[in-house]
């Protein structure tokens, strides 16, 4: 049972029965998130079906699906993907609906329309609302429509960089210079003046090419040190939709990655907190959207808050919110792709204590990050009260260079964040694996900064932290 109880609203909710549309789902993704989306499917009722590649044959979400189908080589490209392959895999299964986790194509409109054309259904948001959401430049038309605050910029696209530059002159330095297209802070660079915009446009439109086949680029006003804190959306089929509160996500690599975020935002009032969630909605109406989603946002020192991108997929960090609210977000989606209407209102939304997940990756902190690769031959995590863990790794598994080095999310949960926080440097104290180089020597020093205790974040708070690092050795 979450900590703490659930109210009677909220047990009514996660009661519901189950759906009567989905018998089969082939979940289109790997690692933690296959396996959390198996173990809904399962407390359902619902058969599962994985997919993987030949270097994940004996990985954990293979294991405890009903069905699993090999989809091609290790790399992603071969094989998660490798659209034909996938799509084949749909047709082999029998399934009758795809989740598509997060990443690979959770936001792909083309994977959306061909499972359509298949009579297949995709858990996730019709077609045109993954397409105005997946361009910078559309979802800040249809924020302006819905009359929710946006960043001063670009109206649309910048052609070169001589109208970058002009754009730039027109709202002031600092700017940020923005890939149209995909997200996980690739594309984006601070501009602090004309010489760096010069030096700096080209390598961000080289980048967006290379990751996302769209090199287009946006020029925004840089809120300096803001928060960044985004609103949890969901809607049914029927009109209905809600938003579950809000998470802080401010403690983010140098490139923009999150590694620790919140539920809720401690600092933030509840009318600003009400503002917040009521723009998030009419963002997400505008563009017709179902199922569950996130409207990102800056937040400055003063609570004014500006409407960044709209994630049209389940979140990474979506468990702190099912946390502080009760809510199993996943089984909602599967209710919702079932064609049910939403099992709870707004008025039923309550959050109650505070939680926290932190990032575990297999990367090197004393090399720069640098990915880590390798069998794991110790994996002894951590346990008690309020203490919670997605993963796919057990002793023995063996972490390969072809996929994203996320292997685990740590999630403590308490009635307050000042206990969360204790309770997370308590879980990472415990936590230990061997084998393997990982972040978690890094997320223990970093929980116990000054700043990260007393909750006075911004996005450069990792960077300052790194600095203050480095200075000392």
């Amino acid at each position: 049972m979450p900590y703490p109880p659930l109210s009677p609203a909220h047990i009514r909710a996660t009661r519901s029965t189950k759906p009567t549309m989905l018998k089969r789902v082939l979940i289109a993704n790997r690692g933690e998130i296959a396996c959390r989306v198996i173990r809904a499917c399962r407390e359902l009722g619902i058969e599962s079906v994985a997919i993987y590649s030949r270097a994940d044959k004996d990985s954990l979400h293979v294991q405890i699906a009903d069905r699993a189908i090999c989809v091609g080589e290790a790399t992603n490209t071969d094989s998660y993907l490798n659209l034909a392959h996938v799509l084949m895999a749909v047709e082999i299964s029998g399934a009758d609906a795809v989740h598509p986790g997060y990443g690979y194509f959770s936001e792909r409109a083309n994977f959306a329309e061909a499972l359509s054309t298949m009579g297949v259904k995709f858990i996730g948001p019709p077609v045109k609302a993954i397409e105005g959401m997946g361009d910078k430049a559309s979802a800040k038309a249809a924020a302006i429509q819905a009359k929710c605050p946006v960043v001063p910029g670009s109206q649309g696209v910048v052609s070169s960089e001589n109208e970058a530059l002009e754009e730039a002159f027109k709202i002031g330095f600092p700017v940020l210079l923005k890939a149209v297209a995909g997200g996980g802070g690739r594309g984006i660079r601070r501009v602090d003046d004309a010489k760096e915009l010069t030096r700096l446009y080209k390598l961000c439109e080289s980048e967006a090419q290379a990751s996302f086949g769209n090199g287009e680029m946006l020029v925004e006003k840089c809120v300096v040190e803001p928060r960044h804190v985004e609103i949890q959306v969901l809607g049914d089929e029927h009109g209905n939709m809600v938003y579950l509160g809000e998470r802080e996500c401010s403690v983010q690599n140098l490139r923009h990655q999150k590694i620790i975020e919140e539920a809720p935002f401690a600092l933030l009032s509840d009318k600003t907190r009400k503002r917040m969630g009521e723009a998030a909605v009419r963002v997400a109406k505008q563009v017709g959207y179902t199922n569950a989603g996130t409207v990102e946002f800056l937040v400055d020192k003063d609570e004014n808050f500006y409407f960044l991108e709209m994630n049209t997929r389940l979140q990474v960090e979506h468990p702190v919110t099912e946390e502080v609210t009760g809510l199993d977000l996943v089984h909602l989606q599967l209710l919702v792709a079932s064609g049910e209407k939403l099992p709870i209102k707004q008025s039923d939304i309550e959050l109650k204590g505070h939680s926290i997940e932190a990032r575990i990756t297999a990367q090197d902190p004393d090399k720069d990050f640098a990915p880590s690769t390798g069998k794991i031959t110790r994996w002894v995590t951590p346990g008690g009260r309020g203490v919670r863990l997605d993963t796919y790794i057990t002793a023995g598994t063996t972490i390969t260079p072809f996929y994203d080095p996320m292997i685990a999310k740590l999630i403590v949960t308490a009635p307050d964040r000042e206990q969360a926080v204790a309770r997370l440097r308590s879980a990472l104290h415990e936590f230990e694996v061997e084998g393997i180089a990982t972040n978690i020597p890094f997320l223990r020093r970093l929980v116990k900064h000054p700043d990260y205790r007393s909750g006075e974040l911004s996005t450069a708070f990792v960077g300052r932290f790194l600095s203050e690092a480095s200075a000392v050795v």
